[in-house]
């Protein structure tokens, strides 16, 4: 976070919609999968995300993911855009998840945000807690 500035917090929910895509020719059959992201947030964040994931998985369900998403929306009233980095790593079912905001990745009245993106599931609801600060106007 940025040092001197308050701490805010963004919550709400999101529905989103994972594309799989299809595995190059000749990919080896153990792969990372790859997909599409399409999210659309509801709270105190209003907007759209596209992103793209990468993920394997074992039968012993440990494994790991990272994604990338733009985030376009607007949060307190301020318009713009950010990018989310992902890495999520599971070890036989323990996870562990760390989503933060891509430093210099916000544009218009969001240009310096910074913060975490904490994600939690619910009965199959996806909850966010966007811990963030934004430069004084």
């Amino acid at each position: 976070m940025n040092e001197g500035q308050m701490v805010r917090h963004a919550r709400g929910t999101f529905d989103v919609v994972i594309t799989p895509v299809q595995p190059a020719e000749g990919a080896a059959s153990d792969a990372p999968g790859r997909m599409l992201l399409a999210k659309t947030f509801h709270g105190d964040l209003i907007g759209t995300a596209a992103g793209e994931m990468l993920a394997t998985m074992s039968p012993e369900r440990s494994g790991a993911y990272v994604a990338l998403d733009r985030v376009r929306g607007v949060i307190d009233g301020r318009e713009g855009a950010f990018t989310l980095v992902h890495r999520g790593l599971m070890d036989r079912g323990a996870q562990e998840l760390l989503i933060t905001i891509v430093p210099g990745s916000g544009a218009g009245d969001l240009t310096g945000i910074a913060g975490v993106f904490h994600l939690t599931i619910t009965d199959g609801v996806h909850n966010y807690d966007l811990e963030y600060s934004l430069p004084t106007s």
